[in-house]
């Protein structure tokens, strides 16, 4: 439906809380870790069976058997898919054996630094290269309050104030000058890819103004 364009972002789960709101099981972190990977081979295995094939799986937590793989995406070997976190092992390593992308999220320039670092020496020990796979995007969400004005920026950053069930994220507050900052700092230790975070998804002239201040700048 989407011609294409679907990427695919997964994840071990983190907030238990969310998974009680709506019946999801929450096991411990090394049981959800290795659930992850058995789904990443599973995802990963049902895109490359050719049509007419069937796929089989025999993990621990999942069993597949003779699966037809239907349907098939869009794109061909399968979606991108996105990996994100500060795990120190686990997800460096699934990362760097299924992802397309590695995102750090909504993180500061020293922090964004020592996760690449440790992403990057994860593909190195997989041999990413040596398999033929392409090289890992390093991406970086950026939580953004700016404003044409200070009253504008006080009004945005005002909800990034209050309680929240989120680590501590590292915001950029202020003109669009400060945003094209980090956006270059954050490029500077490897990230060519960014998600921003505005506070209030209906505040469409936040958007118009990363668009029309800060995007010709990164040219």
């Amino acid at each position: 439906m989407s011609g294409g364009r679907v990427e695919l972002g997964i994840g071990a789960g983190w907030y238990e809380r969310e998974h009680q709101s709506y019946g999801i099981p929450f096991p411990s972190r090394g049981e959800r870790f290795d659930r992850l990977e058995e789904q990443l081979e599973i995802l990963t295995g049902f895109w490359a069976t050719e049509i007419g094939q069937t796929f089989n799986y025999d993990g621990r937590y999942y069993r597949i058997t003779e699966s037809p793989a239907l349907p098939k995406p869009h794109q061909m070997p399968g979606p991108p898919i996105i990996i994100g976190g500060r795990g120190a092992k686990r997800t460096p390593q699934l990362a760097a054996q299924y992802a397309t992308e590695y995102d750090v999220p909504f993180k500061g320039v020293s922090e964004a630094t020592l996760l690449f670092k440790r992403v990057a020496e994860a593909c190195e020990r997989f041999g990413r290269a040596a398999r033929g796979r392409a090289p890992l995007v390093f991406s970086a969400g950026v939580v953004v309050a700016c404003g044409r004005s200070d009253a504008d920026v006080r009004r945005r950053a005002e909800p990034l104030h209050e309680q929240s069930a989120l680590p501590p994220e590292d915001p950029v507050i202020g003109p669009p000058s400060l945003l094209v900052d980090r956006i270059g700092e954050l490029a500077a230790v490897g990230a060519t890819r960014f998600h921003l975070r505005i506070p209030d998804m209906t505040d469409l002239d936040h958007i118009e103004l990363s668009a029309s201040e800060v995007l010709p700048q990164l040219a």
